[in-house]
C-alpha cells in the first residue's frame, strides 16, 4: 500500500544570528520554524519501527545544526535546511519550511516576516 503522509514540528523557537543589518549579527533574534515533511511512511505503520519512517528528533537536531550557522537571507537558510534534510533522509518526497524572524528591524509595528518554501525531491 503506498501512502502520503505528513510529518510535522510546529513552532520550533531557535536563537540565531541571521539577517543583513550587522546590529542583526551581532545581537542576534529569536526564529521559528513550521515544518511538514511528506513522504510514504506506510511501511511504519505496519511496523511499528522508527526505521520505517523519519524520526522528528533527528530532523529536529539537524535543523538545529542549520540554525546555527549565520546566513544575511533567510532564503539561504530555508535552502540549507531543505538540502540538509533531503540529503539525511531519503523518505523524504517534499518539504514545505517556514521561517520567521520576530520582531524583525525594519520599523514596522509587526510580530514576525519570513519566508515559506515548497520543495519536491
Amino acid at each position: 500500500m503506498k501512502t502520503t503522509s505528513t510529518i510535522f514540528l510546529q513552532n520550533l523557537v531557535f536563537y540565531a544570528y541571521h539577517g543583513v543589518a550587522p546590529q542583526e549579527t551581532a545581537v542576534g533574534n529569536t526564529f521559528i520554524i513550521n515544518l511538514s515533511l511528506k513522504g510514504d511512511f506506510g511501511q511504519a505503520m505496519q511496523s511499528d519501527c522508527v526505521d520505517d519512517t523519519v524520526s522528528y528528533a533527528d530532523v529536529f537536531l539537524a535543523v538545529k545544526e542549520e540554525m546555527s550557522i549565520p546566513s544575511k537571507l533567510l532564503e539561504h537558510v530555508c535552502g540549507r535546511i531543505v538540502q540538509r534534510l533531503f540529503r539525511d533522509f531519503p523518505l523524504i518526497e517534499e518539504i514545505n519550511l517556514k521561517l520567521a524572524k520576530t520582531n524583525p528591524p525594519m520599523g514596522a509595528d509587526i510580530d514576525v516576516a519570513g519566508v515559506e518554501v515548497h520543495c519536491i525531491r
